[in-house]
């Protein structure tokens, strides 16, 4: 939850094209080493004395690096240099994660020759976030994507064929805990967005309904999304259930994530507007970026779920795509609408799909509370 805390932070430091861009790199390198591990924690207990050594270890460097988030791109005056940290702790948490799958695989040849394809995509993105410490402005900004689109390619070109999956249940509940940590932050945005402020109507009003928001996003992964995912992804032939966890879970969690993210960026802007030391108040319109945030957050979440779903082969719900065209209706309008009033108009989408679906999927609800 600290990463995504300090990711939020970056973004809103001074919410523009700039910082949300490098904000989704941040995160998109994050997942690669989350999502490794998860994969890696699933083929081997963290409990043993050498592996649960690396690990710690491990996360010791991700602290470490989630520390050095703000210092990412810009080196604060005094101390270390920040993108160097990064980049160290960066190499070394992948390192370890490539030196633990290949300890462990000494008997499986195929996942052996699975490292070795997958490997060299580790280490450009490594060399290139190096390289990226010591530039400035565009170029650090490039090579940051460049690192990234190295790791993506690298799961693309080097398929799936020698990855285990041993436990779909362990998989799948590693997924859902980290799309419950960002659903923290989202909380926790509307907190500190009126820290320190006195409380009044308008900043209760606010908070409940970012909380309605964040309630809805929870509610549409969790309550029938989440188990028919994992029975599905059990119930996959051993052949291709990692192809399949790797798509839907490694691949489309991601934009998931990131949806959420900037949806916690947009609530803190919007409840701040409700505070009494914001220069703006809810009468006035959300900026531009603002309503990026917290509409195409949304937005981004719900395309990213209907795309796993699909991936997943659990169907589609189209109340869930009406909501979409809804919230980009709202974007386009929200420019000439008072930011409480989009609030509203938010809030109310999410629980109008919410509260349609407990009705008309009550049968599917039932069905996995019986199995």
């Amino acid at each position: 939850m600290f990463t995504i805390t300090q990711i939020t932070i970056v973004m809103a430091h001074d919410v523009g094209a700039e910082s949300i861009l490098r904000g989704t790199l941040i995160l998109g390198l994050m997942w690669t080493g989350w999502a490794g591990y998860a994969w890696l924690g699933n083929m081997a207990s963290a409990h043993s004395g050498p592996m649960r050594n690396l690990v710690l270890t491990a996360m010791a460097a991700m602290f470490v690096l989630a520390l050095s988030i703000p210092e990412a791109f810009h080196d604060a005056d005094g101390g270390l240099d920040g993108p160097l940290v990064v980049a160290c702790c960066y190499l070394i948490f992948r390192a370890l994660h490539l030196w633990m799958y290949w300890t462990l695989s000494a008997a499986d040849p195929l996942m052996r020759t699975q490292l070795t394809r997958f490997a060299p995509a580790v280490l450009t993105g490594t060399v290139l976030m190096f390289c990226a410490a010591g530039t400035h402005g565009a170029a650090q900004t490039w090579l940051w994507f460049s690192a990234l689109a190295a790791d993506f390619v690298g799961l693309a070109v080097g398929g799936a064929r020698g990855w285990q999956l041993r436990s779909t249940s362990h998989f799948s509940e590693r997924h859902g805990q980290i799309i419950i940590i960002a659903l923290g932050e989202s909380i926790l945005a509307i907190g500190v967005a009126v820290r320190g402020d006195a409380i009044s109507w308008p900043v209760i009003g606010a908070s409940v309904l970012g909380l309605l928001v964040a309630t809805a996003l929870w509610w549409i992964y969790f309550d029938i999304t989440a188990r028919q995912a994992e029975h599905r992804l059990q119930s996959e032939p051993t052949d291709t259930r990692a192809r399949l966890a790797r798509n839907a879970y490694s691949v489309l969690h991601l934009p998931m994530v990131l949806g959420i993210v900037l949806t916690a960026l947009g609530l803190k802007k919007v409840v701040r507007y409700a505070g009494t030391g914001e220069s703006h108040t809810l009468t006035d319109p959300l900026d531009g970026f603002t309503l990026l945030a917290l509409l195409g957050g949304i937005i981004l979440y719900l395309l990213a779920h209907a795309a796993f779903r699909s991936v997943m082969n659990v169907g589609t719900y189209q109340g869930r795509l009406f909501a979409v065209g809804a919230l980009t209706l709202l974007w386009i309008i929200g420019p000439h609408v008072p930011g409480y009033t989009t609030l509203i108009l938010v809030a109310a989408t999410m629980a109008t799909v919410i509260t349609a679906e407990s009705v008309t999927h009550a049968d599917q609800r039932t069905l996995l509370a019986d199995s």
